[in-house]
């Protein structure tokens, strides 16, 4: 490997940083997946949106992106796609990074998505998700639950999301939730201090948290009542709305994850699409971060392990 490349020391083996002579570096990632919406001018824009959320979590700025994506040409005409890309382009343009180009293959479903290239000072605070402190505060800048909510979403009918259905105001949250650029937040994070941060999205809040605290070699408490859940969300785990790759974040986590209900276990460890920031930082500073939620705290104990109380 060559010496100037640090590979995966963002959430895994999806971001890598080359150091440039100059004192600066690039950051490199990747993100793409199917339609989470079905409107595809949104649809991408909150890939778009997930795509870049590493390079924020890195303490990195976008600079430009390749357009990644698949469509069916034969099932789906290419107006939607423009659509699609039309999306991923003003998500681009309110984050300030430039689209320099892509690849489109035909294929049987449609995915969208983008590789971006960030910049950041290596001098000045290059944020991994493998120092936290032990006395840090967690601090998760968006609400979670966006996983039961597209999985209620694909299993209800098309009138759960107009006016007046049971997925309404949740559905409205989630999608302006996912279009939410983590710009904001880790400016201040890391004018906050910060010693590790890392984005929310496949792995869930316990699978990332878990990631972040066995790189850290500490453990965490997470207060259940101080977690920002998206309105109607712990109905839907009651009635069953549970994402597949929640019972796959559980067997990830297994027996790191202490305490709570099942449902509560079903709430942290449900997948995100375009999910916030969980940020490690000095107590007094928390309150400086943008939407941020103070939800446990860093503590001693077997590294990787989080109890929930």
């Amino acid at each position: 490997m060559h010496p100037d490349l640090i590979v995966g020391i963002q959430t895994g083996d999806d971001a890598a940083v080359w150091r440039r002579p100059d004192g600066r570096a690039l950051v490199a990632t990747v993100d793409f997946f199917a339609p989470v919406v079905d409107d595809p001018f949104t649809f991408g824009a909150v890939a778009a949106a997930n795509a870049v959320s590493d390079i924020y979590a890195m303490g990195a700025e976008p600079l430009f992106a390749l357009n990644i994506a698949v469509w069916p040409r034969e099932v789906l005409p290419l107006d939607l796609l423009r659509d699609v890309f039309a999306g991923g382009a003003a998500t681009a343009a309110e984050g300030g990074w430039i689209i320099a180009g892509g690849h489109t293959v035909d294929g049987p479903e449609p995915m969208y998505g983008q590789v971006v290239i960030g910049e950041l000072d290596v001098g000045s605070v290059a944020l991994t998700n493998a120092a936290a402190h032990v006395g840090d505060v967690l601090v998760l800048t968006k609400s979670i639950g966006t996983g039961v909510i597209a999985t209620a979403h694909k299993r209800l009918d098309a009138a759960a999301i107009r006016e007046g259905g049971r997925l309404d105001e949740p559905f409205a949250a989630a999608v302006a939730s996912m279009r939410t650029l983590n710009g904001p937040a880790a400016r201040d994070a890391r004018r906050a201090g910060a010693h590790s941060m890392t984005d929310i999205t496949g792995f869930g809040l316990a699978g990332h948290l878990h990631k972040l605290l066995a790189a850290s070699g500490a453990a965490a408490r997470v207060d259940l009542h101080e977690l920002p859940v998206i309105h109607g969300v712990r109905s839907l785990i009651v009635d069953g709305f549970v994402p597949g790759g929640t019972q796959r974040n559980l067997d990830f986590v297994g027996d790191a994850l202490v305490g709570g209900t099942e449902h509560d276990r079903f709430l942290v460890a449900d997948p995100q699409t375009s999910g916030g920031l969980l940020v490690a930082c000095p107590p007094e500073h928390a309150g400086s971060i943008h939407n941020g939620v103070v939800i446990g705290e860093v503590v001693v104990g077997p590294p990787g392990r989080i109890t929930l109380v």
